[in-house]
């Protein structure tokens, strides 16, 4: 499905493949409620509030009734998603959960990175003189068929009865993610005002007492939301911190892409859709790639990956520094060599965070995962958007040449978070998991 993350208002500037993409956490509780009620019941629910938000979104009028569909559709995602990541956990047997983890890796990477050019695509060939609300559209057939082949086909799992929800811990958490993911998306918009400082502050304490919680409930024998004892597994935290670093450069750079394609030459969100799509060729044959070969090599098929993906940033900035003017023929090479790596580390990644989470654990580590994809992604989008655009200085050297240097100075920005990847890769265990 595609999945547009909500911002600047589309009715008023359409503005195509991969704008705005400013990703919210909003999964860590479903998962909590799949193991009390059971993950079917959940997952089938998240689809049908996902598709039936899509067709909100779709005939939305105006800017706000857009944002509160988009809100409603975001809840359905969080009920969905991890259960995907759950279902693998369970259900299918440790020596080949690597495969299938593969598998879903390239899914998700393709989702991230064809998403630009498919949404390029819809929005350019404006089906039915829908223009942007194709994107939201497109979700429903989708939702559709998912529905019927979840209800017929998916198992039932979960329905732990014996377990309760940390209501506490749900609502610390959720007061901490608010005051975490808020500032850093409207921060760059207010022009970083007191309150995103404030908000900052808050979300370091709110973070502290959810801590503080989940502590004393382990302690007296209950059920906490997120058990800290999950984070003593080398493996699973320090995927984490790859994950947040990946989804923070993923996101960042394709926004910052998109509008230098769009705004700065001129483009069509067809055409800087088509731009990306020799990037999202080269990420599906590594990633296809990956899959098969990290079994053997283990680790350094991300080590690999990581200094790869670290290059294709650096020479695109270098490039552009050094006085060509952009065109999309000049930055394409140095697009697919970023995906070349990127298909061989990103792929991997979920294996990474959940190859040696328990079975029983399975729920609340999906979980944790989802949030920190979408806490890394909105990271990237303030942090990269924030260098992107106060680089961006059309009215002094022109369009183009703004976009040049923006997107440059964007490339070293997010080479920052492909390096911080490269040295989690290199602290990760050699083995992705104990049974490859």
């Amino acid at each position: 499905m595609t999945v547009p993350s909500p911002g600047r208002d589309p009715t008023a500037s359409p503005s195509g493949a991969g704008a705005d993409r400013r990703p919210r956490p909003r999964r860590t509780h479903a998962t909590r409620l799949a193991d009390l009620y059971g993950r079917k019941r959940i997952f089938v629910l998240g689809v049908a509030l996902f598709t039936l938000a899509s067709v909100a979104c779709a005939l939305s009028p105006n800017a706000g009734s857009l944002i509160g569909a988009r809100v409603i559709q975001g809840l359905g995602a969080a009920l969905m998603v991890p259960q995907v990541f759950a279902y693998v956990t369970v259900l299918v047997p440790a020596v080949r959960r690597h495969s299938v983890y593969g598998v879903l890796g390239i899914v998700m990477g393709m989702a991230t990175v064809g998403g630009q050019v498919i949404g390029g695509l819809l929005i350019g060939a404006n089906l039915f003189n829908s223009g942007w609300r194709m994107v939201f559209w497109v979700n429903v057939p989708i939702g559709i068929v998912l529905l019927l082949l979840a209800v017929r086909c998916v198992p039932e799992t979960g329905r732990a009865a014996t377990r309760k929800l940390d209501m506490p811990g749900v609502l610390v958490l959720s007061v901490a993610l608010f005051l975490l993911v808020l500032p850093l998306i409207q921060g760059q918009e207010a022009g970083w005002p007191g309150w995103v400082w404030a908000c900052f502050a808050g979300s370091a304490v709110a973070f502290g007492l959810f801590i503080a919680i989940e502590r004393g409930l382990e302690r007296r024998g209950g059920d906490p939301l997120v058990p800290l004892t999950l984070f003593k597994q080398r493996s699973f935290s320090l995927g984490l911190l790859l994950v947040l670093a990946l989804y923070a450069l993923i996101y960042s750079y394709y926004l910052a892409l998109s509008v230098t394609m769009q705004q700065g030459l001129n483009m069509s969100a067809l055409g800087a859709g088509l731009v990306q799509a020799p990037a999202a060729v080269a990420f599906f044959v590594f990633s296809m790639t990956a899959s098969r070969i990290i079994p053997r090599y283990g680790r350094r098929v991300l080590e690999v990956g990581a200094i790869i993906l670290a290059s294709g940033y650096l020479a695109t900035g270098v490039l552009l520094v050094s006085g060509p003017r952009i065109t999309p023929l000049l930055v394409i090479p140095t697009l697919i060599l970023q995906s070349v790596g990127g298909g061989l580390v990103i792929t991997p990644a979920l294996n990474t965070v959940l190859s040696r989470v328990k079975p029983e654990s399975a729920g609340v580590a999906s979980g944790v995962l989802s949030t920190a994809q979408q806490v890394g992604g909105a990271l990237g989008v303030a942090a990269i958007g924030a260098v992107f655009f106060s680089s961006f200085h059309p009215a002094e050297v022109g369009r183009v040449a703004a976009a040049g240097h923006a997107f440059a100075v964007a490339s070293f920005g997010v080479l920052v978070f492909a390096v911080i990847a490269g040295v989690v890769v290199f602290l990760l265990p050699k083995r992705p998991s104990a049974q490859a």
